[in-house]
């Protein structure tokens, strides 16, 4: 299992425009071969900071959503990014 988490940073004015825009990816990925979850959200703290949760059953469904990435209109409203991705050998309720 593979999961994406992080946080990308907008202008804070911009936020919910840029939620929004993202509306499509979210909608395809969660019905995407593959993915287990998908979820950007706002930061309920900071009013710039957008949280990135992505759960992929493995890389290859991964990299088959993902493709060439980012559309350039939305990475360019990308102020700062920390998303990493991490394998997960192991899972078990809490």
């Amino acid at each position: 299992m593979i999961i994406v988490s992080g946080k990308l940073y907008v202008d804070a004015g911009e936020r919910g425009v840029y939620l929004e825009s993202c509306r499509p990816v979210v909608e395809q990925a969660r019905v995407a071969a593959g993915c287990l979850d998908f979820a950007l959200s706002a930061d309920p703290l900071d009013p710039s900071r957008i949280n990135v949760y992505e759960r992929w059953e493995s890389d290859e469904a991964l990299e088959q959503f993902r493709g060439a990435g980012v559309e350039a209109e939305q990475a360019a409203r990308i102020l700062d990014a920390d998303v990493m991705r991490y394998r997960v050998s192991g899972v078990e309720a809490p």
